[in-house]
């Protein structure tokens, strides 16, 4: 099955159903952002704090799988300058949209967010990427190739979904049922029933996969990316929400390498 594909189309979908992820934003938040005040996420609620962007004016920021006329623009009007980087062209069209309406200035490029060869090694001051990662089946290239294309000092901000949500039954927590089920690491390909897996196609649901905290921590860690600060963020529509936090936000910068890799 191609995968990248299938994603790509249904995400296209998802922007013609309305997704919330999908929803570009207005032009009242657009001015707010330039006089200062503006919030974005990472994760379904929590806001990221501004002291992990740090000061955004003139800074080459990639918003890496991250289209849908959220973020990108919101930072865009915020002093930064922009590159939106998605699979989905119907996603990356939200952004371009807002940017028409509300004349800010940002670039969009259609991709995988696990090979960013078409961006120059050091070409970014900062990183944001939204809880997406669980789009793709192997995620080490996201980890070396955003190392790669941040300037030394760069940050990165990444959020992504705790493992541990996976083993629950998601056709039940989405009804409110909290039932263990899955084992890790978990892939809709493997772990769900055909017929299952033929609603979600049904549905133009995209395909998601577990991480573990290695793939995700470690995996940055060994690339140069050192943790600074992180938090936890509920998720109100997914029943096992009520007994632990399901998403979590990472802070990480770029070190030289002669800080980092074993002599």
């Amino acid at each position: 099955m191609d995968i990248k594909n299938y994603n790509n189309q249904a995400w296209n979908k998802q922007v013609e159903a309305s997704n919330e992820w999908t929803q570009p934003v207005s032009s009242e938040q657009v001015k707010a952002a330039r006089q200062g005040q503006w919030s974005i996420v990472l994760t379904p609620h929590k806001s990221v704090p501004h002291n992990w962007f740090g000061d955004l004016t003139g800074k080459k920021v990639l918003c890496l799988a991250s289209g849908g006329g959220q973020q990108g623009p919101i930072l865009a009007a915020a002093g930064a300058d922009v590159t939106v980087f998605d699979l989905s062209e119907k996603q990356l069209a939200q952004d371009e949209y807002v940017a028409k309406r509300d004349g800010l200035t940002l670039k969009t490029v259609k991709g995988d967010m696990t090979d960013l060869s078409c961006f120059e090694n050091e070409s970014f001051d900062l990183i944001f990427h939204p809880c997406s990662n669980n789009f793709v089946p192997d995620i080490s290239g996201l980890w070396s190739e955003s190392a790669r294309v941040l300037k030394e000092n760069g940050r990165l901000l990444s959020g992504f979904i705790n493992p541990a949500a996976y083993i629950f039954d998601w056709f039940e927590a989405e009804k409110g049922n909290t039932k263990v089920r899955h084992k890790l690491p978990f892939s809709d390909i493997n772990n769900l029933t055909e017929e299952e897996l033929a609603l979600l196609k049904e549905q133009d649901e995209p395909l998601v996969f577990s991480h573990s905290f290695e793939e995700q921590i470690k995996g940055q860690l060994d690339n140069g990316l050192v943790l600074i600060d992180m938090f936890e963020d509920d998720w109100h529509s997914m029943a096992f929400s009520e007994y632990f936090p399901p998403t979590m936000a990472c802070l990480t910068i770029k070190l030289p390498p002669s800080l980092w890799k074993c002599q």
